[in-house]
């Protein structure tokens, strides 16, 4: 299997779909923090979601998911951007030894969904109640109660990869008045195992094998962290001179790190002044005639 999803859709009935697998790209992830089992998997589930639900949207810029919980996992966030590139990060209370289970895992909270376009224009955020006892429950409930669009996911995760399954019912497409309600009963059989080790073309077939699908391409999904020096750079420009000489006299330098790839930078004396420094305009040299 490699890293992509799968796009595909039911020919005479309402229903379209998608299938992602993560390997590489979740490794990634996985490689940069030493999470915990239990919250490895809840959020190698939010970025199987992820992708997923931005395979289903048209924009340019980055999907971010959140969940924001008062239990001893405090913050999940998944970033996906429109070229299908990924992140992921999460913060926990460290000295808790930390419970199997969704709800456990993050206690009462909320999910925020936010759009970034790239071009700087408005940016989008949806907020909804934590609802339901696994990832998939909180997806298919910010989507029926926000987007009032039926969908159901099927995820899965593990060390090694993050996958998952959705269906998703399209308003006014196809003749077949039972084919969603039979795709999902269909797509309930799925077990956990066959999301992880099958491909995609594989689950198609034996879940849906007397329908009649229509396959897409599918996309490459890979990670990468958009984090950068300059980006860091304008982070203490914002924060200021003030600010940044208080945290040299304390410190010697000013590290700033990045929870999603772990990549730090750091700033001496030298480099933070330069930061401040405004551009000086040298006047062109006077030439004689």
């Amino acid at each position: 299997m490699n890293d992509s999803l799968q796009r595909f859709l039911f020919e005479n009935a309402p229903v379209r779909g998608e299938l992602v697998h993560l390997d590489a790209t979740w490794r990634a992830v996985l490689e940069r923090h030493a999470y915990p089992a239990p919250l490895r998997d809840v959020l190698g589930e939010l970025m199987a979601a992820a992708a997923l639900l931005s395979a289903t949207l048209k924009y340019e810029g980055s999907l971010i998911l959140q969940v924001q919980g008062n239990g001893p996992v405090r913050l999940l966030v998944v970033e996906c951007t429109s070229d299908q590139t990924m992140r992921a990060t999460a913060k926990w209370d460290q000295s808790a030894s930390l419970p199997t289970g969704f709800r456990e895992l993050v206690g009462e909270g909320r999910f925020v969904i936010t759009i970034a376009p790239t071009d700087l224009a408005q940016t989008y955020q949806g907020v909804v109640d934590l609802f339901g006892d696994r990832v998939s429950a909180v997806l298919e409930h910010y989507m029926s109660t926000s987007e009032q669009l039926e969908t159901r996911l099927w995820l899965a995760s593990d060390a090694e990869r993050a996958t998952g399954m959705l269906l998703q019912r399209v308003p006014g497409r196809g003749k077949d008045d039972d084919g969603w309600n039979r795709a999902v009963i269909l797509a309930e059989t799925v077990k956990r195992d066959e999301l992880l080790q099958l491909d995609a073309r594989e689950m198609i077939r034996r879940l849906f094998h007397e329908e009649d699908i229509r396959l897409f391409e599918p996309r490459i999904v890979s990670f990468r962290c958009s984090c950068s020096r300059d980006r860091v750079i304008n982070m203490l420009r914002m924060l200021g001179r003030e600010e940044v000489q208080g945290i040299l006299q304390e410190r010697g330098t000013v590290e700033v790190g990045c929870e999603f790839c772990n990549r730090q930078y750091a700033f001496d004396p030298v480099d933070a002044e330069q930061i401040f420094v405004a551009d000086v305009v040298t006047p062109a040299p006077s030439t004689r005639h």
